[in-house]
């Protein structure tokens, strides 16, 4: 309590010892989002440099690791909004068939360019929750939304993919 007291009030040494406590939380966090480690190092040193100017806005006896995971995931989304990346998708996605592996690959290009143009927001929680698995309140809380607004979202995207994807000849089969 005492170490984010002195954070709240300025102290450069507790600000430092926070991010030591608390940086690799943070990049791994980032990375699951952006789905690239170079951007996830830049946007952990710009999510840290968020932190301490809001440093007065803390409460001492609040949550510091939800307040920097919230902050992270701002920094990330952010940057997703602004970014034309393509997000990386894992390689072992179901597949119906072992088709040609051209074919595969075709449909995985595809499937990496629908992902791409969803909106940020939905691109967001679709990378937590689809690719990563991560529980809609641990995404709700750090995207600062309700978990049922998270659930409207995953859905939505997966509308969105799968609409996409069918009219550019992937098949999508529902669950």
């Amino acid at each position: 309590m005492e170490l984010l007291e002195r954070f709240a009030s300025g102290d450069l040494e507790a600000f430092e010892a926070l991010f030591r406590q608390h940086q690799k939380e943070v990049y791994a966090w980032i990375v699951r989002i952006v789905r690239d480690t170079g951007i996830a190092e830049d946007l952990t040193v710009e999510t840290f440099w968020r932190i301490y100017k809001a440093r007065s806005r803390f409460q001492p006896q609040g949550n510091f690791r939800a307040w920097a995971r919230r902050i992270a995931t701002n920094a990330a989304f952010d940057h997703l909004r602004h970014s034309h990346r393509e997000t990386d998708l894992p390689e072992d996605l179901p597949r119906a068939n072992d088709a040609d592996p051209a074919i595969r690959r075709e449909a995985r290009d595809r499937i990496k360019v629908a992902f791409h143009e969803l909106p940020a927001k939905y691109r967001l929680v679709a990378t937590l929750a689809l690719i990563e698995e991560e529980p809609y309140n641990n995404i709700a809380e750090a995207a600062g939304i309700s978990v049922a607004l998270v659930k409207v979202r995953v859905f939505r995207a997966v509308r969105i993919l799968r609409k996409k994807l069918n009219s550019s000849g992937v098949e999508v089969n529902a669950k």
